[in-house]
């Protein structure tokens, strides 16, 4: 039987946005982010010792968002994404997305309605440090701390699992992780795969399914006995060399 281990965090919101993209473009480009979904985690067997080990979805926030700097999506990223423009062009922009979101927080107590002081310990969770580091601008208040690199936790595990040190009450067996290749990236499939959660459920790179996704491989690993906690940081006053003021695109930087 799994032992459960203490955990430092009552919740988790998982996060994969989609966000503008164009065809050859490199990490530098002014992406703006175009699908914010979030599904939120909860213990459903935590004792009065902070030990836990089933965590369960139990809201999800999903919203289209409609993009400012380029409002036309291109070819690729309607491909890629499967987000079409009849879609943003009726979202909301990403200052009022994150209002919203700000209220779905508050709905589950998670922060404070009027002062926004966090009210329970909660973990953003995300497929590679990206998304929240790289996307999210500006970075609100509520995102500016605990962060937790699924991929990174996975590969984490399958080090530990095929042969790493000891970690509490972690399953360790060689027949708990599935193989993977070396020196591969662990995307959401492989990831899927070393845990014995194959296949990946609905499209690839639809923000909310690969959200889904990654939330299965966060309750798989909380039920296997890993302890899940931040290893992600993020700076709130990062700059590119295209940002204006408020995080606005310069035009002349990047025509």
């Amino acid at each position: 039987m799994l032992k459960r281990v203490k955990q430092p965090y009552d919740a988790f919101l998982v996060l994969d946005v989609e966000a503008t993209c164009v065809a050859g473009a490199g990490f530098d480009y002014p992406n703006e982010i175009i699908e914010w979904p979030v599904c939120l985690l909860r213990w459903q067997d935590e004792d009065i010792k902070g030990k836990a080990r089933e965590l369960e979805v139990v809201d999800e926030f999903r919203s289209f968002v409609r993009p400012t700097w380029r409002p036309q999506l291109s070819p690729f990223c309607t491909s890629l994404t499967g987000i079409t423009q009849e879609q943003v062009d009726s979202a909301p922009s990403f200052p009022e997305v994150l209002d919203h979101f700000s209220k779905f927080l508050e709905k589950h107590r998670l922060i404070d309605p009027d002062s926004g002081r966090r009210l329970v310990r909660f973990c953003f969770c995300s497929d590679g440090p990206h998304d929240i580091r790289d996307f999210v601008i500006p970075i609100p208040p509520w995102l500016t701390l605990d962060v937790m690199d699924v991929r990174r936790v996975v590969g984490e595990w399958h080090a530990f699992v095929t042969g790493g040190a000891d970690r509490g009450g972690a399953e360790r067996r060689p027949t708990g992780a599935f193989p993977l290749p070396r020196r591969v990236t662990l995307s959401i499939p492989r990831q899927l795969h070393a845990l014995g959660l194959e296949p990946f459920e609905g499209r690839q790179h639809s923000g909310i399914d690969d959200t889904r996704n990654i939330a299965r491989l966060v309750i798989e690993l909380a039920r296997r006995g890993w302890k899940l906690e931040p290893n992600t940081p993020v700076n709130p006053n990062r700059r590119w060399p295209w940002m204006g003021k408020r995080g606005r695109v310069l035009e002349e930087y990047y025509p």
